[in-house]
């Protein structure tokens, strides 16, 4: 019988527009814990040590549908991406957004919804701002969130 204990066993980053990818990689390799990093044609990015690099087409929808097809329970998965996150959930993943922000089951339906309203309106031609540029302080609190996460499931494992 095999006493493998359940573990992360990746962080999986939609990486188009990550801003906190080195924050990322230096969590990671403190915890021992591969990176995965998605990303289209498009964006160039540099596979280092413990750290790999998937490329997929431009279309909207290629990372998201990479990262959903290739992540399983236990993993870490780093998106903005309100769908993605959901879909990750679903796959019993924990989620964070760039930001740091944790999501879950119960916030989900709300962010959905909101996403919904906000696609709706950019349809008859309202458009609003884009997010606001990440701060330093946003990228250090994001790897304090990640650091705890990983220390938590790290923690849970040794038990």
């Amino acid at each position: 019988m095999s006493m493998e204990r359940p573990q992360a066993r990746k962080i999986v980053v939609d990486g188009d527009a990550c801003p906190v990818k080195q924050e990322i990689i230096a969590a990671a390799r403190s915890f021992g814990i591969p990176v995965i990093m998605v990303s289209s044609y498009d964006h160039v990015l540099r596979g280092e040590e413990g750290v790999s690099i998937v490329q997929v087409d431009r279309g909207a929808d290629s990372a998201d549908l990479y990262i959903a097809n290739h992540i399983t329970a236990g993993d870490i998965v780093v998106t903005q991406d309100y769908g993605l996150a959901a879909l990750a959930l679903g796959k019993r993943c924990r989620v964070l957004s760039n930001r740091g922000q944790e999501y879950d089951d119960l916030g989900m339906d709300f962010m959905l919804e909101s996403r919904h309203a906000r696609a709706v309106e950019r349809r008859r031609g309202h458009y609003s701002k884009g997010p606001k540029a990440i701060t330093a302080e946003e990228k250090i609190y994001f790897q304090h969130k990640l650091t705890k996460l990983l220390t938590i499931l790290q923690e849970n494992v040794q038990l």
